[in-house]
């Protein structure tokens, strides 16, 4: 016990590793979550950027944080499917079988969808850079945009990681990603809220991606962020320790 203790951050790491390498095999993850939401900004940009009113001069610019999160929402729908395919393959119960921390293969998974979305995002940004994007941000303003980002990915991270674990088909683990991929097109994402139906716009205005937007962009562009802040952040955290609960007590059941 005192070596699988010792070893806890090794394992992990051999983990970790193990889930990259699968995803850089794997040409249609690279184009679901890297690719797709690229042609997505292309396509608002340049063929329907010129008749959406945004307020801004630069629609690029409004349109960056919601393709960021779209990015995410893309990636998270993997980890699902990876959890399930491990599961089905019996790999826990190989793991488990040797001198390793029994948690390992399952934060293995944790750590790739945060290193593999944040890959994701810089990429993302690399392209916007060079269509003409530009930020007034500063140091702690981007340090604070990538920390709302890490925990936007660790939230959806543990919310995908249930079905994963519990699903008897691999339906039932790819499900959670249609409604996770719904709430970044139901909000300030690509339009502003005002311009949308009462009933959805009241949906739009209250749901956790549109404050973690109006957060983003208000960093990204030396806007004040008010109280949206803090209600992103206790959004993100709350779901995040809400997931991370249940999908520990469903890794300890399975295991």
């Amino acid at each position: 016990m005192e070596t699988i203790k010792n070893y806890f951050f090794s394992d992990m790491g051999v983990m970790l590793g193990r889930s990259i390498r699968h995803i850089f095999r794997s040409m249609d993850t690279i184009i679901t979550v890297t690719i797709m939401p690229i042609a997505i900004m292309l396509l608002f940009v340049y063929v329907l950027g010129g008749a959406i009113q945004t307020g801004t001069d630069n629609y690029l610019n409004y349109l960056l944080p919601g393709i960021l999160l779209i990015t995410i929402a893309n990636g998270i729908g993997y980890v699902s499917y990876r959890m399930f395919m491990d599961k089905q393959r019996g790999i826990f119960e190989r793991f488990h079988s040797m001198p390793i921390a029994h948690s390992a293969p399952l934060w293995g998974h944790v750590l790739t969808s945060l290193v593999s979305n944040a890959i994701s995002v810089v990429v993302i940004i690399l392209v916007a850079l060079l269509m003409g994007f530009r930020s007034s941000a500063g140091v702690l303003s981007w340090l604070a945009v990538a920390g709302m980002l890490a925990l936007f990915t660790l939230a959806l991270t543990w919310i995908a990681i249930i079905p994963g674990l519990t699903a008897k088909t691999f339906d039932g683990a790819s499900v959670i990603a249609y409604p996770i991929h719904l709430l970044p097109f139901v909000s300030s994402a690509f339009v502003p809220t005002e311009t949308m139906p009462l009933g959805v716009r009241a949906f739009a205005e209250n749901q956790p991606v549109t404050l973690i937007l109006e957060t983003i962009r208000a960093l990204l562009y030396g806007q004040p962020v008010g109280n949206d802040i803090w209600v992103a952040l206790a959004w993100c955290v709350g779901v995040m320790l809400v997931a991370y609960v249940f999908a520990m007590r469903a890794y300890k059941k399975r295991v």
